[in-house]
């Protein structure tokens, strides 16, 4: 071990490693700690320390201490010591060495080994056992960073929500078999950023990419020991840190400068940049789990523990802890974390995985928790964009509906809804009529907007589009859990075949499907999602839970063949229709009422015979219907001050088995056909109208330009 260097007592914040001229401040919090040593590497595989320091000064529970010398890119981690008594929550062991909470980046993966667990795999005591090996060979090395970066004047774009088209991807999975992409930046931050997907995504009308979680994650040993991995990355050990997978060139530290790079990139052509975040919990998993950060470090203060016996963890996630939300410490490092995405990372919002887990004061699901108090009062936090995955595993975790003001949430009724009314497996017109109008009835009453309802039909977890309409079940097989992973209940439909045919009747009503789908999306009030892929016809053979498909299940298969492209045309004039017209992207609700100074309604019901429903149709059998939304009825302004004026929209929705005749309004003196889900009619658009009916064989939707007479 090299001589040591005179160290400085230094001081309790910022937490982490922060850089200066001279050196680095090291600050770590544990509240139940005995001792604390910072130990420095000279390799990422190194199983001995260059140099140890113990951390003398304590403040207010945070071990700190500044060393001189400290450079960018040095490498350290941690050792905590305390009492090891799980029947009482307390894990401490020294032997492990402990990856930094607020560590920018990694040197790389968990290499999994019986030494990496505090206890004795094998020994009948389980985790009461105490495991005095050494781990330190085993453990990713926390990198010191500087931060310094040309973000080159660019500005984030700050887009409103009413223009916001999001699309969800992976950062690996969405560029790893594109060819006309460089191949040594395939599947990295890079790649995303490159010039033909930028090209790609600002032709489609994207606005912003929602991306699966980036931060540093583990392969649990479950799936390590079958040769899966977690491809979709909801498994976190530091959320501060960049995973260093995505790297493309595997230089320490230059995983935050790539990942800098993308976002600078994608801000330059107005695309914004959402995080899939993690915060629910970590990767150390359930009592038996490894010891690698919060667990050695202070087991009672990051994790809920069982009140009646705190050997065990609260579990409202399904992976075997919770993040303890409640406590300070916990709450501080995710606003630190989030603050630090936000200003150093230059992100533009975070979508929530489980957020009612975030929510539990208690036990019981708090709309006033002290996590929603922070954000909201929180300077950087409360301006970006917040969306809640709005449910967890737990008691009462289903909360759609009930975030607070400033958030946004997936709309998990508004799926089910679209699906069960295209499907015509329920009779559900009042509920799709109120999901594609916003779902007023859960967010107008507590002040939001339409945009507090993410709308979306497929996400990462459930079938893709294409398999929505290919596969009655899933097919899980590959993920070697027996086909007992995933939803059971899918409201997909195969046309009668299960899987790829080649009967064409069943292609051209898998296609038409596809279609309406999409024309039901983004017509619906609220902020759209996308399931990337889904625009070129993406398939992941019936798995719907390819959680751990590093493979080309989950890749994008970018080798179109016609009909797949003629799905990209049809997309790509889909959102710019929505982009074009502001009856689309109402910035309020419907009033449904005669609008002041207008003489009409904003929004009209209509039957297929042109006349408005009344409220017996609601109950009734037919499912058929038209939506009349005015471009003179509109009470909003834009956001230059403009009064908003445009032509009527006419959309046309026909779940029903056999063609519907719809008549289109008796005033408008002229109609053309913007778009509709006839493969057939691809290309061909706007098709002139001189007739006052219109024909949708089953299953089909359109949308129809107005112009009214001028009295």
């Amino acid at each position: 071990m090299q001589e040591l260097r005179k160290t400085r007592v230094g001081r309790p914040y910022p937490q982490g490693a922060t850089l200066d001229d001279g050196g680095a401040n090291f600050a770590i919090y544990s509240e139940n700690a005995t001792a604390v040593t910072l130990e420095l590497f000279d390799r990422p595989d190194a199983a001995d320390a260059a140099e140890s320091y113990d951390l003398k000064a304590v403040d207010g529970y945070v071990w700190h201490t500044y060393i001189p010398g400290i450079r960018a890119g040095d490498l350290y981690c941690y050792r905590v010591d305390g009492p090891y008594m799980p029947e009482a929550g307390m894990r401490f062991n020294r032997n492990k060495l402990l990856i930094d909470p607020y560590a920018r980046a990694l040197t790389g993966v968990i290499n999994w080994t019986d030494d990496i667990f505090a206890y004795r795999i094998g020994d009948g005591k389980q985790d009461l056992s105490f495991n005095e090996r050494d781990d330190a060979g085993f453990i990713p090395k926390c990198i010191v960073y500087d931060g310094n970066f040309d973000w080159k004047g660019v500005r984030k774009p700050s887009l409103p929500w009413n223009r916001t088209v999001i699309y969800e991807t992976h950062v690996k999975g969405i560029t790893i078999q594109r060819e006309d992409i460089e191949p040594g930046i395939r599947g990295t931050y890079r790649g995303l950023s490159s010039p033909k997907m930028i090209s790609y995504l600002k032709d489609l009308g994207i606005s912003a990419v929602e991306l699966m979680p980036v931060h540093q994650k583990v392969d649990s040993k479950y799936l390590v020991d079958r040769n899966l991995v977690n491809y979709w990355g909801y498994n976190t050990i530091a959320y501060f840190a960049p995973d260093v997978r995505y790297s493309s060139s595997g230089n320490r530290g230059e995983q935050i400068a790539e990942f800098k790079e993308m976002v600078r990139t994608l801000h330059e052509n107005n695309i914004e940049v959402i995080l899939d975040v993690v915060y629910n919990h970590t990767a150390e998993g359930n009592h038996l789990g490894p010891t690698l950060s919060f667990r050695g470090i202070d087991n009672p203060t990051y994790y809920r523990l069982d009140p009646s016996n705190p050997r065990f963890y609260v579990d409202f996630t399904g992976t075997g802890n919770s993040l303890n939300a409640r406590h300070p410490q916990v709450l501080q490092l995710i606003m630190d974390s989030l603050r630090y995405w936000v200003n150093e990372m230059q992100v533009d919002g975070f979508r929530f995985d489980l957020a009612s887990t975030l929510a539990r004061e208690f036990y019981e699901v708090d709309r006033l928790s002290s996590f929603f108090d922070v954000i909201h009062q929180d300077p950087v936090i409360s301006r970006v964009k917040l969306i809640a995955e709005p449910w967890d595993v737990g008691p009462g975790g289903y909360q759609v509906g009930n975030f607070p003001i400033l958030w946004a949430e997936w709309n998990g009724k508004y799926r089910d809804a679209v699906r069960h009314y295209w499907k015509g497996d329920q009779k559900n017109l009042g509920e799709f009529a109120t999901r594609i109008s916003g779902s007023p009835d859960l967010y107008e009453s507590n002040g939001r907007r339409p945009h507090a309802s993410i709308n979306y039909i497929t996400s990462h977890d459930g079938f893709t589009l294409n398999d929505l309409v290919s596969y009655s079940v899933k097919h899980n097989e590959a993920n070697l859990e027996g086909n007992r992973d995933g939803m059971d209940d899918n409201i997909s439909d195969n046309f009668g075949f299960e899987g790829p045919t080649e009967d064409s009747d069943i292609i051209r009503k898998r296609q038409r499907r596809i279609r309406s789908f999409l024309i039901t999306l983004f017509t619906s009030q609220g902020a759209p999602m996308m399931l990337g892929g889904d625009e070129i016809g993406r398939t992941q053979r019936g798995n719907n839970n390819a959680y751990c498909q590093d493979n080309e299940i989950s890749w994008y298969d970018w080798k179109l063949d016609d009909r797949r492209k003629a799905l990209l045309e049809f997309t790509r004039r889909m959102i710019g229709i929505r982009l074009r017209y502001h009856v689309l992207r109402r910035r309020n609700f419907f009033q449904g009422v005669v609008m002041p100074g207008s003489g009409i309604k904003d929004v009209t019901w209509i039957r297929p015979d042109g006349t408005e429903m009344a409220e017996g149709d609601w109950h009734g059998g037919r499912m058929a219907i038209g939506v009349l939304l005015s471009g003179q009825g509109i009470e909003d302004i834009g956001y230059e001050g403009e009064t908003v004026l445009e032509d009527d929209l006419f959309l046309l929705f026909n779940p029903e088995p056999e063609p519907v005749e719809f008549t289109v309004p008796s005033d408008w003196s002229s109609q053309e056909i913007l778009i509709d889900s006839e493969v057939s009619n691809q290309g061909r658009y706007p098709i002139p109208m001189d007739w006052k009916k219109i024909t949708l064989p089953g299953g089909g939707a359109a949308i129809i330009r107005g112009r009214r007479n001028q009295s």
